[in-house]
This record gives C-alpha cells, structure tokens and sequence, in this order.
C-alpha cells in the first residue's frame, strides 16, 4: 500500500523494474494530470451514477423481502437459500456474461418485450441504457443485505407490536413507528457496505461491455479505467494515483454517512 502511495508521485511503467530501474520523481503531476482529464471525470460521474442508483434500489428491494420473508413463511430456509443466492453468483463472470447475453439485441428481455408489440432497442449496445443493464445486475445481488435485514427484524421484541396492536395502530403505523427506526442501525450498516462494494464494482462492467466501457464510455467504470490505465497502458504511476484518490472518496462517502447517521439512526437503549 505505501508502495502505491509512492508510486502515484512517480512515473513509473509497469514493465520496469522498480529496484533496477527506479522511477522518476515526478511530484503532483499525475494528480494535476487526472484533474485534467475527461476521461477520468467521465469515468468519476459514471460511477457515481451506478452508486447512487444501484445501492437505495439494492436496499429497497432487500427490505421489502426480508419483510415478506419475516411473516413466518412455511419452508422460510429454502426461500432465504435462494434469495441470496445472486449474492454468491453476481459477481461472477459466468453470470455477467448471461447478463450480457438476456440484454443482448436479441437476448430474453427483448423477446419477451416482441410478445406485447414493443420494439426494444439493444440495451447493452445503447448508451443511454447499457449503464442500467449494470445497476440491475447489482441490483439482482440483493441477498447478502435482505439476509442481514432478516437477522434485524427477528431481533426487534414482539412486545412492541403487541402494544401497539391493543392502542389501534395499523399495519403502515407499525412499520413507520416501530420497524423502520428499530430498523435504522441496521440500514446504516447495510448503507455503508454496499457502498463501499459499489465503488469497486468491476467484474460486471468489465464482462457486459467486452472490456472496454462501452458504448460511448457509457459503462466506464472508475475501476475499468484504472485497470486500463494501469495494466493495458502499463502507466502504473498515473494508476496509483487514481487509486488513492478512490480510497479518499471512499472513506469520504463513509465519513459522511457517520456524519449523517447521527441526525436519523436510533439505537434502542
């Protein structure tokens, strides 16, 4: 890691030797370079977008079947195994590569669109949609968080909900009142986990656009770029200082959610 942070103030290429051939001392410049950058800033707006789509919507549809899930279900093991399932396979390139196929022009989303008349375009080819194609698959990988969700709702007391029962209080009032604050530290875990994967998401745009971020840069991940900066272009100094940076806005997105957690998380005493 401090080989990393060093590297980022130097030029220094992947195919040399870092003891033989030491690199150059070259001081902010690869920090001035990707200021300048469209490529970078590009890459930068694209993954933001991913992030704050794809985790509210990832946690949304996880609460709502851990609730499903939490009314006592018969054969409960058996539904919870398969829901998070696409935790354990969404990462993998396998799975993107389905993915790229039901997206396809001709894949299943679109067959099935054909049935009721509606003439789809090529999601992954279209730049306007092929960065959604991606945020639904992070999306679909939403068993980790509904799993640990789960775990929170069996922990809230049943007496709570009998009380509020006896005073008249209706199902909508249950949940506002009584799960979602009890609820809150464990969405703010969940929150600031899946953020942080989001931020190192690579497999799926990696394999969905063929590797090259794709159509239009419409898929470039901050990730994809670096990986291309740094082990295409070999411009490992340029690629360390794009990792730093990411480390930074990482653990600034989760400062801030700490930050922010004080003004709406409740721990029950």
């Amino acid at each position: 890691m401090l080989w990393s942070l060093w590297f980022s103030f130097t030029d220094y290429n992947l195919l040399q030797s870092p003891i033989q051939s030491p690199p150059d001392f070259i001081g902010l410049e690869n920090y001035t370079k990707m200021i300048q950058d469209p490529e970078f800033w590009n890459s930068f707006r694209v993954t933001v977008t991913y992030v704050l789509a794809g985790v509210p919507l990832q946690l949304g549809l996880a609460l709502a079947l851990a609730l499903l899930l939490d009314k006592g279900l018969r054969g409960l093991s058996f539904y919870r195994s398969i829901f998070y399932l696409p935790s354990l396979l969404g990462g993998s390139v396998a799975i993107a590569i389905l993915w790229r196929q039901v997206f396809g022009k001709d894949g299943l989303v679109n067959a099935f669109l054909a049935i009721f008349g509606i003439d789809a375009p090529g999601w992954i080819g279209h730049p306007d949609y092929a960065l959604w194609t991606i945020i639904i698959l992070h999306i679909w990988t939403f068993g980790s968080p509904m799993v640990i969700f789960l775990a929170g709702l069996r922990q809230i007391p049943d007496m709570y909900y009998e009380a509020a029962s006896v005073d008249g209080a209706s199902r909508p009032q249950r949940f506002f009142r009584i799960t979602l604050p009890l609820l809150t530290p464990i969405i703010f875990f969940n929150l600031v986990l899946q953020v942080i994967f989001a931020f190192q998401t690579f497999t799926q745009a990696y394999v969905v656009s063929g590797g090259t971020g794709g159509p239009a840069d419409s898929t470039m991940l901050y990730t994809l770029l670096l990986y291309r900066v740094g082990f295409l272009e070999y411009d490992m100094g340029y690629a360390s200082a794009m990792a730093w940076f990411l480390l930074v806005v990482i653990a600034a997105f989760t400062a801030f959610n700490f930050w922010l957690s004080k003004f709406w998380v409740f721990y029950d005493d």
